[in-house]
């Protein structure tokens, strides 16, 4: 009996996901060996590649309607949670009069701040889940926030024309002082104008493009780098702050100089710190350093492999550039691939899995594998079931409140293990839900575009039929 019942069991648990051949094996198996209905299960009597392993990560195909379920709780944690007001900080009321200087005023606090970089992020994954899903409350998100961002740059640009000393809760937008100010931000608002906001945001693009082309700081070859925490010192995450900006607005206005820069960024970050064995990067790099200690920090590596997604998505075909960026988001998905933890999340240092399992990498990851395969760059075949299996990781860190669990703090950079071993992990580390958003609405696309089957227990992707 107890045999019937596990075979049962396994034929109800993946019902429907099945091919006809393993449908037949669990029938015969049940006719087979219903006389030994209480022994002993050996090699002799079961065909123990039926059995079941107790997977840590739900080993399952999920369906877009399940994938979008996560979706919509991240959606409308975030939609409660981040109001678009400016009030006063001590007497907590709305502020409307912008004429006049007022030291006191604050975004509203929710438990985000929407003008940061993570939340640049967040704006591009729910216009992903808008796009896959087909439901309007996603962009709406984003066109809501956005028009608010360039009304209120627009009504503290002109209060700064005739109080400069005036104090504005929208400094970074209107006087960025780095990249994390400008880049993210600006990619999203750019793709929210392409896809039909009709808000007057040009002014916000242009300032933001101004200062990372003109303005930030840049090594002799034209290499976007910072003087911290050591002077001339190359951040792997500067690549996203800066390359999906100028893709999109190369995008935006036809001028191949934005894609140049973009291309130029990818190819001279990667000279540099791209580590040709393991196909993964290098966290940070400083010019005077003799020797190159490397930390492959997971998030840092995110940002690098969505980086190259995001510009191959918008490069020209014809761009002399392209073939180089696609070669280098090829090895650095065989590099991710090669590290992927068995409970489908990678590590916080990617090549030390004694360091902690992270969710917003895991998160990137998904994402830039699922539209790599979507957009013909890779195999599903290779990549399919990974790109799922971390998914299914990642949905088993959102909470029934819609909370990311389990992703890394703001991180600087540092040049010894404790540093990033010891990173703290927080449900309020805004950097995991863009990527969630981003990782759920490209999975949708995976399972709309690709088939999957689970063939001899295993997950496998092919063409559609």
């Amino acid at each position: 009996m107890k045999m019937n019942n596990l075979l049962l069991d396994n034929l109800k648990k993946h019902k429907g996901r099945i091919t006809h051949r393993l449908a037949l094996l669990y029938f015969l198996c049940i006719s087979s060996f219903a006389f030994a209905q209480d022994a002993k299960m050996n090699d002799s009597n079961t065909p123990l590649h039926l059995l079941q392993p107790n997977y840590p990560t739900p080993y399952t195909i999920s369906s877009p309607e399940q994938v979008e379920a996560v979706i919509n709780k991240v959606y409308t944690y975030l939609n409660a949670n981040t109001p678009t007001k400016v009030v006063d900080e001590k007497s907590g009321k709305e502020i409307t009069d912008f004429s006049k200087p007022n030291d006191k005023a604050i975004l509203a606090k929710g438990d985000f701040r929407l003008l940061s970089y993570e939340w640049g992020v967040t704006y591009a994954g729910m216009l992903a889940a808008s796009k896959a899903t087909g439901k309007n409350s996603y962009a709406e998100y984003v066109n809501s926030r956005a028009s608010f961002i360039a009304d209120m740059a627009n009504k503290y640009r002109k209060l700064k024309e005739q109080y400069p000393e005036a104090k504005t809760p929208f400094r970074s937008v209107l006087e960025p002082h780095a990249l994390d100010d400008a880049g993210a931000i600006c990619a999203a608002i750019i793709k929210a104008k392409r896809n039909g906001l009709d808000a007057d945001v040009q002014p916000v693009i242009d300032n933001y493009i101004d200062y990372i082309s003109n303005k930030q700081f840049r090594l002799f070859d034209g290499t976007l780098a910072r003087n911290r925490p050591l002077p001339n010192t190359l951040w792997l995450d500067d690549l996203f702050m800066s390359v999906p900006a100028l893709a999109q607005m190369g995008k935006l206005t036809g001028d191949r100089k934005y894609f140049d820069d973009a291309v130029k960024q990818v190819v001279q970050f990667s000279e540099r710190m791209f580590n040709e064995d393991k196909n993964l990067y290098m966290h940070g790099w400083v010019q005077d350093m003799g020797v190159h200690p490397q930390f492959h920090w997971a998030r840092a590596n995110g940002w690098a492999v969505m980086t190259k997604v995001e510009l191959l998505d918008v490069l020209p075909e014809d761009h002399p550039g392209r073939e180089k960026v696609m070669e280098l988001l090829k090895k650095h998905i065989y590099g991710l691939a090669s590290y992927q933890d068995g409970t489908g999340f990678w590590h916080q240092l990617i090549d030390r899995n004694d360091s902690y399992l992270e969710t917003s990498a895991t998160a990137i990851y998904t994402y830039a594998i699922a539209k790599a395969i979507n957009n013909g760059w890779i195999d599903e075949k290779a990549y399919g079931s990974m790109a799922l299996l971390a998914w299914n990781a990642v949905a088993s860190k959102v909470n029934d409140k819609g909370q990311v669990e389990g992703t890394c703090v703001g991180t600087g950079m540092g040049f010894d293990p404790a540093f990033y071993y010891h990173r703290p992990i927080n449900i309020y580390a805004a950097h995991g839900y863009g990527p969630v958003l981003l990782a759920g609405a490209e999975i949708i696309n995976l399972l709309n575009n690709k088939k999957a089957e689970i063939n001899d227990s295993a997950i496998l992707f092919s063409e559609n039929n």
